[in-house]
């Protein structure tokens, strides 16, 4: 029935942001607890099972494939900020602003060439939307072959490992040979900041006085980027 037909397509389009806002939340517990990298490595994994998914539910003539798809790709969508993390902490200082633009040209990016894909003419066809859906199994699938021969963060490495042959290790293949005592000393400042730290809950960010101001500004940046006709373009 059209009404069924509706309820279904409905969910299978929200499932993507229910699935982001699960990946969201678990982000910062999970890249504390196993790094950056090890958090990169798994959402590629599990992009490339939800494009599986995705690609051969018209095969299998199976919507329920597209719904844990879209689910598990919102969960990877969720968790993109290890990106940022993960590129900005391995830049050197002086490159790091840098770095951590090129993020956002890279999203925008990606947005722009699965919309001219998206075509009707290209791969936006009653045959070839499959192909479209998987499509994005092609980067995973190389960040997944080539990540491995990067190091972990060497921030990760020291703060909460406290591995600081490791940490020097990982500087010396990022950034080359040379002496990088200021940076190890500017990451063992920050560590001794966040001991001093109190880490707050959703709720107790909220209810923190000292924080509504910067609560304020955050929640309407993030409303007025929504608001402002980008998601619909």
């Amino acid at each position: 029935h059209q009404e069924t037909l509706t309820l279904l397509w409905s969910l299978i389009v929200s499932m993507y942001c229910v699935g982001g806002m699960i990946g969201c939340l678990c982000s910062g517990y999970l890249t504390v607890k196993y790094g950056k990298k090890k958090c990169l490595l798994f959402n590629d994994l599990v992009l490339i099972v939800a494009t599986l998914h995705t690609g051969f539910s018209r095969r299998a003539k199976s919507f329920e494939m597209i719904l844990i798809g879209r689910f598990l790709e919102g969960i990877c969508a969720g968790r993109t900020p290890c990106y940022s993390l993960y590129a900005g902490e391995i830049s050197p200082k002086k490159l790091r602003g840098f770095v951590n633009v090129t993020s956002s040209v890279f999203l925008a990016l990606g947005k722009t060439v699965a919309r001219i894909l998206g075509l009707r003419e290209l791969l936006g066809s009653q045959s070839l939307w499959p192909v479209l859906m998987a499509s994005c199994a092609f980067p995973a699938l190389l960040q997944l072959v080539t990540l491995p021969f990067f190091p972990e963060t060497p921030s990760y490495l020291l703060m909460q490992k406290g591995d600081q042959e490791g940490c020097k290790k990982a500087i010396r293949q990022l950034w080359g040979e040379g002496c990088h005592q200021a940076e190890i000393e500017d990451i063992m400042k920050e560590k001794a900041t966040m001991k001093n730290t109190k880490f707050l809950s959703v709720l107790e960010l909220l209810k923190e006085p000292s924080l509504r101001w910067q609560l304020y500004m955050l929640t309407t940046v993030t409303a007025t980027i929504q608001l402002c006709g980008i998601t619909a373009v």
